[in-house]
């Protein structure tokens, strides 16, 4: 279908179904698709506006399916097969099981399949920046299973089963939603407290790690992965921000962004997880017990990712969002 030299595109026309795509990365992916050419299929459960509207949204045909239902019935696979896609981009695919049956379907035409992964297949790094060859130790079910995806769709690639590639986001920001914020989670009166010039309590020595990512730097990876494909089929691949921040740096950061003195204190986590709601407390453990910091060397070097944004900068675009939609104040 496409005959790609390293960093070198040969563009040709394209249907692309996106499972999942009026979410954060369709949000972003769909009109990038449409504005290149290509005739976009959007297959989701709902007819969902997407986070960001875009003139795009116009040329896209919508088909609505319940993924989880039909998974359950063996007919998602079969179904969106019918549409005889060249690629097809998978946002929202969580069991190795759900991964097979389109992998299934999909082996007969060879349809090139990206899936979205996440850097939480890696679990705890031993070393840093973590590489997309470093062994696997995840944990959690989120971790674990994304990783037996991941490693579903390789070996069948490697067997020819499968023309698969996988890309891991890191936190995914942009407009629209609320940001992991400088504690861990996601309360955004985090980011109000801030804003005000008023006391942080974070856990620990605030030094462990987050890497985010603007959800159209991912969107621009499955892009470049979508066009150049000898390139990216059995490969996987990090799609995060070129460097990851410290709690303690990303804190800083945000008062200094909102031109308050930094007024931080730090915790132990037996201590401090008492400071906060339980499902906040277990939302900063996941995060400072993951602490990613990955490499995008690879994604660079192979599909000429490029991510437009730094952490920070993804960050503040999300918090501004948050402020026009009443959901951070600002005021004193």
């Amino acid at each position: 279908m496409l005959a790609v030299p390293k960093k070198k595109c040969t563009f040709f026309i394209m249907r692309v179904v996106v499972i999942g795509g009026t979410g954060h990365i369709g949000t972003f992916l769909v009109p990038r698709l449409v504005n290149a050419g290509h005739e976009v299929i959007v297959a989701s459960r709902g007819k969902r506006e997407p986070y960001v509207p875009h003139p795009a949204w116009n040329a896209v045909r919508h088909i609505e399916i319940d993924r989880r239902a039909e998974d359950a019935a063996g007919t998602f696979g079969a179904r969106i097969a019918a549409l005889e896609p060249d690629a097809v981009v998978d946002l929202i695919c969580f069991t190795p099981a759900s991964a097979q049956h389109l992998v299934d379907a999909l082996q007969v035409r060879q349809t090139l399949l990206l899936h979205c992964g996440t850097i939480w297949v890696h679990g705890r790094a031993t070393t840093v920046p973590v590489t997309e060859d470093a062994p696997r130790h995840p944990f959690g079910d989120y971790g674990i299973q994304k990783a037996a995806i991941e490693q579903l769709l390789l070996d069948s690639a490697r067997r020819g089963a499968a023309r698969a590639v996988i890309l891991h986001p890191g936190h995914m920001v942009g407009p629209g939603w609320k940001p992991l914020n400088p504690a861990g989670h996601f309360n955004p009166e985090v980011f109000t407290r801030i804003a005000r010039g008023e006391l942080l309590q974070l856990p620990n020595d605030g030094m462990e790690t987050l890497h985010h990512v603007h959800a159209d730097d991912v969107a621009q990876a499955f892009e470049l992965a979508i066009t150049q494909p000898d390139a990216a089929v059995g490969e996987s691949f990090h799609v995060v921000s070129p460097a990851p921040l410290s709690l303690r740096e990303y804190a800083g950061a945000m008062f200094a962004h909102f031109r308050q003195p930094v007024r931080l204190e730090f915790l132990p986590w037996e201590e401090w997880r008492h400071t906060v709601t339980e499902d906040d407390a277990a939302a900063t453990w996941d995060h400072i017990a993951h602490s990613p910091h990955c490499s995008i060397a690879k994604a660079r070097e192979r599909l000429g990712y490029a991510p437009r944004y730094t952490s920070l900068e993804a960050v503040i675009e999300s918090v501004n969002s948050l402020i026009v939609a009443g959901m951070t104040d600002r005021r004193a």
